[in-house]
């Protein structure tokens, strides 16, 4: 088997097979999806008693995924979970370094690979829930983002909040959490990006918000997929591997200029009258001369 950075997970493969699953087979991928990856890492014992299917189905529901056995399985889930705290240290031992001569037209274009990608593995109905579910004024939108992620959380944020009300960017200090969770109600809808490397305490966070508030989650992740995917109502798996040490957030942020380009445009006379007001409001400001920041003011 390929390596599993270079290659679909297993997760994907379960879903690309799961026209041609028998109904005992389909037991198995359903237990594995909904504990992944850790259901898989069980003995295969222990997972026939859990699905009530036998060994033997198992098997040959592993070698219809493409692995070549159980241990094959839990290996490359292994792989996968180690593939998901990778460092730049790590990544940088087994990538193809750019080409320092033309550094920046083939870095680019490794980046429009990137991008092609992210529109094959985001379903158009997929963007169109998301979009409708952000731009529903009747729902709060709580966002949150990892130790890097959170600039993407902020940018959306700050968009968001000129097209319409209720938008709450939660800090990144744990401690203040409380306030945002009891303050979502079941129609709100949460936002948390976490890409490799992944914050654990969303994965905490996410099952507190399920569990108690019932509110709307979105995990924007990659493929090797946030712990905190596993309480998602919806999870967007994005490419974030450019072939260099550091992983790439091109696909997260054209995502995300997408949903505020569709949020603004699904009412654009409300949008529209927001920013106004918006923009009346912070003209208003002490200090704020908008006439000398267009320059028509008479310097004479």
């Amino acid at each position: 088997m390929s390596d599993v950075t270079s290659s679909s997970t297993i997760r994907t493969r379960i879903r690309e097979a799961s026209s041609q699953l028998t109904a005992s087979e389909r037991k198995i991928a359903n237990a594995i999806l909904a504990d992944y990856p850790f259901a898989g890492l069980e003995n295969i014992q222990e997972l026939a008693a859990r699905t009530g299917v036998s060994a033997p189905s198992i098997t040959r529901f592993v070698s219809k995924i493409g692995c070549g056995g159980f241990q094959d399985l839990q290996r490359q889930l292994i792989a996968e979970l180690k593939a998901g705290q990778s460092s730049p240290v790590d990544l940088m031992s087994s990538q193809t370094p750019v080409g320092h001569s033309d550094f920046l037209s083939e870095y680019v274009a490794r980046l429009s690979a990137v991008m092609q990608e992210m529109v094959e593995t985001v379903p158009q109905a997929q963007f169109d829930s998301l979009a409708s579910l952000l731009a529903d004024p009747t729902r709060n939108i709580f966002l949150l983002g990892g130790r890097v992620s959170d600039c993407i959380a902020s940018f959306l944020s700050v968009h968001l909040r000129q097209i319409r009300s209720g938008i709450y960017h939660m800090a990144d200090n744990p401690e203040f959490w409380p306030e945002h969770v009891l303050r979502m109600r079941k129609k709100d809808v949460v936002l948390i990006f976490d890409f490799r490397r992944y914050q654990i305490s969303f994965s905490r966070l996410a099952k507190s918000i399920a569990e108690q508030r019932g509110a709307t989650i979105i995990v924007v992740t990659d493929k090797w997929m946030s712990p905190a995917a596993r309480h998602a109502d919806h999870i967007v798996a994005l490419p974030i591997d450019a072939g260099t040490a550091w992983d790439t957030a091109a696909a997260a942020l054209a995502l995300v200029e997408a949903l505020i380009v569709r949020v603004s445009e699904t009412d654009w006379e409300a949008t529209q009258k927001r920013i106004r007001d918006w923009d009346g409001i912070r003209f208003a400001m002490p200090g704020y001369d908008q006439d000398r920041l267009n320059g028509d003011v008479d310097e004479t």
